[in-house]
């Protein structure tokens, strides 16, 4: 269920460093420099101009992105509603017609299913007419019925509540954050050596501050990511009732349980789900809260 936010995460990194390094090659073969920079220094309201047009545009391409990279990425089978192969298909598709339906949805998001033994689903798109919804192969092998019912409802009320666009604006501020700090901080190490190296020593503390940036400025979706999981549990559980919604969250620590004691566990699908129910300094990274405080508040309900 964190796949959603990795992979927007990991999008937005790769297309602020390609409009980086496309800019600088821009700028150096016709010979033409970025307005904030200037003899005296740095101007510094355009800087916050220049970096809040690279900051929303990086995050809205990566939106734009999320759907196809995410199929691309997870190998998503999707399912064509007009030529469903199998009962299993047919079973996922609708589940999700029926609770998108519930949710109000003018229309169904695309249904998929990911080759993967992980026990995992992600909901992502740019918007509630053209999202996805993807299920692991391991989801479907491992969780009985109601299980599968409860997590599919927790993605769909994540594309109900328009998740992705909120995370898009929190991202687009964080990305004007970084592009700000990124150039402030490469200006002063590039004073730092000899005049004709300044140009390649800026470019490429640019490039190397905006991805340290950026991975702190993670920290803040991931909270935030955090946030919006218990909205989406009672998402689910208005969806497709409090019990399977529990049930399924039960379902998951159950299986995450049987990994923790099972000698051969170091597949990485299942150490993502240890991070997710494990207190620790991990966690500040994880999309998602510990299953035990998750359940506590859908109880509190």
């Amino acid at each position: 269920m964190g796949k959603r936010i990795l992979l927007f995460l990991l999008t937005n990194i790769l297309v602020m460093t390609t409009i980086v390094i496309i800019w600088s090659i821009i700028t150096s073969i016709f010979d033409i420099g970025p307005s904030y920079r200037t003899n005296g220094g740095i101007n510094y309201p355009s800087l916050m101009v220049f970096s809040i047009i690279v900051g929303f545009t990086g995050a809205f391409i990566s939106l734009a992105m999320s759907r196809w990279m995410a199929k691309l990425m997870m190998k998503v089978q999707t399912i064509d509603p007009n030529n469903i192969k199998t009962y299993q298909e047919r079973e996922v598709y609708e589940k999700v017609e029926r609770l998108s339906r519930a949710a109000g949805l003018a229309h169904t998001p695309e249904v998929g299913i990911y080759p993967s033994q992980e026990i995992n689903a992600f909901a992502t798109g740019p918007s509630k007419k053209r999202s996805l919804v993807a299920v692991s192969q391991g989801l479907l092998d491992n969780m009985d019925d109601d299980a599968v019912e409860g997590i599919i409802a927790h993605e769909v009320a994540h594309v109900s509540n328009g998740d992705m666009v909120t995370m898009t604006l929190l991202q687009g501020i964080i990305n004007t954050f970084v592009v700000f700090l990124s150039r402030i901080a490469a200006s002063i190490v590039s004073r730092m050596v000899r005049s004709e190296l300044q140009w390649i020593v800026h470019f490429a503390c640019i490039i190397i501050f905006q991805i340290l940036f950026s991975i702190l400025g993670s920290l803040v979706v991931s909270a935030y990511s955090r946030y919006r999981e218990y909205h989406a549990d009672r998402g689910g559980a208005d969806l497709a009732g409090r019990d399977k919604m529990k049930h399924a969250l039960e379902s998951l620590k159950l299986h995450i349980n049987r990994a923790e004691v099972d000698d051969h566990s170091n597949d990485a699908a299942i150490q993502t789900m240890k991070i997710s129910n494990k207190s620790s300094f991990l966690n500040a990274f994880s999309s998602h809260p510990p299953l035990d405080q998750r359940i506590a508040k859908l109880e509190e309900r």
